[in-house]
């Protein structure tokens, strides 16, 4: 059961539309619109979209000389410095709803002229001044960054730089108050370009078919981070690694059934025949180095010996990765069957996660500080907190904990969304799903209703007997 969106919804996809249409700029209703990219020039507007909420202020860098050495970075430090900024989820019943009213208002900023575009000949940074600043004031203000009566002046002074801030954070850049080169080119995206983003999203969410539980776990790929959610807040939030461009992770809605400790890792037939099949050839020592077995089709053992690795047929065998340190997985896996046969994990390389760019894995999620989002999972389940999974995987032997209830989980692609307090989002489109949006399926959507997510206080459904692990899974 699914329930269909109100005919204020609907209302405001046809204000959308009517707007754009006025000033032959992309509708919701024109199946080839063009997208202009005009020189924009400075404006103001009354009709701006959803105040970005005010972020936490992030202290300037000290010089070496005059502070002590910054404390290490840990899958702790960062999953409490992402929690910090907000603990809005990015989806839940009302997401799509909140994106199609900010999208009017952005249509609205389209009409006036746009914001302007901030030049890049002049330093932007605390304490400059000139005709460049005033334009910097301008684009802030227009984007709701900068409270309007800032707007006069042309002196980058300490209001700027928490407003640059403010406008960094919403989307995805380091909070530093300066405008560097990642920001001035996120600062002159078009609004055009930041109203498709939003529709792009709009069109995604028309296809998801999701229970919004009291607990549920969600993964935007567009962000990597994944959330866990209760009562309608973020508790957990961590950076993940997502998909490579080539491998890109799927959006989907599946339920978390279990979690595994010390995994073992059956190795993808695609994986086995693009990498390893390769890696045999050059190293015959491969597999036994890297813990891998050679299985047959009743799960027999077969040395790698007797395989022709330089073949080009489909093998006729699995290779699984014993359980342990040189796991791909790590020490845990997150159980979540799906169609795509993709997860969430743990990993070796923990390293990744420090990266601003995180699209590394084979279509998988690898989770900075997995055990912690374990234990949220597990917090209904008896004698399983964190320190129960920690002396699980120290033990060693793969460990199978079945939840009793299944956990909602979604992986989204949202490249602009807006939360609750307001704040609107945006990312890049790495995978450039984007340029594939279907205006027809939105004018569809407000013509005859959109079908959306059931509520949060929709039974889940009952927890299935005890699952075993996968064998045909893509990891990494």
């Amino acid at each position: 059961m699914r329930t269909v969106a109100t005919a204020g919804v609907v209302a405001a996809l046809a204000a959308v539309s009517a707007l754009a249409q006025g000033t032959g700029q992309p509708s919701l209703f024109d199946p080839n619109p063009a997208m202009p990219n005009p020189q924009l020039a400075p404006a103001r507007t009354e009709a701006a979209p959803a105040k970005p909420r005010t972020v936490p202020a992030q202290p300037h860098k000290a010089a070496k000389s005059s502070s002590p050495a910054k404390p290490a970075s840990t899958p702790e430090s960062r999953s409490a410095a992402a929690l910090a900024l907000s603990s809005e989820p990015v989806f839940d019943e009302g997401t799509y709803q909140r994106i199609k009213e900010t999208l009017l208002g952005y249509a609205a900023i389209e009409v006036r002229g746009g914001w302007p575009a901030v030049p890049a000949d002049a330093k932007l940074e605390p304490g400059a001044s000139g005709p460049t600043v005033a334009l910097l004031r301008q684009r802030l203000v227009i984007g709701d960054d900068l409270p309007a009566e800032q707007e006069t002046g042309d002196v980058y002074d300490a209001a700027v730089g928490e407003a640059v801030k403010r406008f960094q954070l919403r989307h995805g850049l380091e909070a530093t108050g300066s405008v560097n080169a990642h920001t001035l080119r996120a600062l002159n995206v078009p609004v055009g370009a930041r109203m498709k983003q939003l529709e792009a999203s709009l069109e995604r969410l028309l296809g998801v078919d999701f229970v919004f539980a009291e607990r549920y776990v969600v993964v935007n790929i567009p962000a990597a981070f994944v959330e866990a959610v209760a009562h309608d807040k973020v508790e957990r939030r961590y950076r993940v690694i997502v998909g490579k461009v080539d491998k890109p992770s799927p959006t989907l809605t599946a339920y978390i059934t279990a979690i595994n400790l010390n995994p073992t890792w059956t190795v993808p037939l695609s994986i086995t025949k693009n990498e390893i099949f390769a890696r045999m050839r050059r190293d015959p020592s491969y597999l036994s180095r890297m813990h891998m077995r050679v299985l047959g089709a009743r799960d027999e053992e077969i040395s790698p010996q007797s395989v022709d690795w330089s073949s080009d047929r489909s093998p006729n065998f699995t290779i699984r990765q014993d359980s342990g340190g040189w796991n791909a997985l790590g020490n845990l896996k997150i159980d979540m069957p799906n169609s795509y046969s993709v997860y969430m994990h743990d990993t070796t390389t923990r390293n990744l996660f420090a990266n601003d760019y995180r699209f590394d894995s084979h279509g998988c999620t690898r989770v900075d500080n997995v055990r912690d989002l374990a234990a949220w999972i597990l917090e209904d389940v008896p004698g399983w907190n964190r320190a129960a999974i920690d002396a699980g995987i120290a033990a060693g032997g793969l460990k199978v904990v079945n939840l009793p209830h299944r956990m909602p989980v979604a992986w989204v692609y949202l490249t602009g969304w807006v939360t609750r307090d307001g704040t609107v989002q945006f990312r890049d489109d790495v995978y450039k799903h984007d340029e594939a949006l279907d205006r027809n399926a939105l004018a569809d959507a407000a013509a005859g209703g959109f079908v959306a997510p059931l509520p949060p206080s929709a039974p889940v459904p009952a927890a299935p007997r005890d699952v075993k692990q996968s064998s045909n899974l893509d990891s990494r």
